[in-house]
């Protein structure tokens, strides 16, 4: 018997999709592995993750960390940086406005960050996406990869669209509908699928 957690889901996707099944086949057994940290830090490297490479993400949030005493990183620290501390880290200005509004919500709504890892995805979009500079890539992202939520389709990420156009022989880059409508098969394993979709494009590399 395979001890991979994720065995069950690949078999499902395999047995209902045959174009994933030849990718599966090609890539092998799915390691990918949520961080599953803290929450608020987890929002944080999401945003800091918004259009650049995951090389670049992870070299910024490892200086923002440092610079309030993190890991890991505390909403209340986080809130009194500068904009002359956030450039040190490399912070745009856009994220920077970003991090102060959800330093803002954390501080506006007490509950928020606490019980997040057993609200459900609905309400968590609904309560994400409120906040100023976050839009449902970033929600999608830290559900994936920062709760571990099973059944995520990123409709909005580039090497997504990338990679079903490619897979499926796509004329053109799939439109949410369209990605929609080919996912349904992969419920209720949408993140393995992703995640099997990004290392057709790059077997290394993975969002942060």
């Amino acid at each position: 018997m395979s001890t991979n957690p994720h065995a069950k889901a690949v078999r499902h996707l395999a047995r209902r999709c045959p174009t994933l099944k030849q990718l599966i086949a090609r890539v092998g057994a799915c390691t990918w592995a949520p961080k599953l940290d803290d929450p608020f830090t987890l929002i944080v490297r999401c945003v800091i993750s918004q259009q650049i490479s995951g090389k670049a993400a992870t070299s910024i949030s490892a200086k923002l960390t440092a610079a309030v005493g993190g890991p890991p990183i505390p909403w209340k620290r986080l809130a009194k940086l500068t904009d002359e501390q956030y450039q040190a880290c490399g912070v745009s200005g856009p994220k920077r406005r970003t991090l102060r509004a959800v330093c803002d919500y954390a501080k506006a709504n007490r509950d928020f960050l606490a019980g997040i890892a057993t609200r459900d995805d609905d309400l968590l979009r609904e309560q994400l996406v409120s906040i100023k500079g976050i839009g449902p890539w970033t929600v999608d992202m830290f559900l994936m990869f920062g709760l571990g939520r099973p059944d995520i389709l990123a409709v909005g990420d580039y090497g997504i669209k990338v990679g079903v156009q490619k897979l499926f022989g796509l004329q053109a880059l799939p439109n949410p509908k369209e990605m929609e409508r080919l996912a349904e098969p992969w419920g209720p394993h949408r993140s393995i699928a992703m995640w099997y979709i990004w290392r057709s494009l790059d077997p290394v590399a993975q969002p942060e």
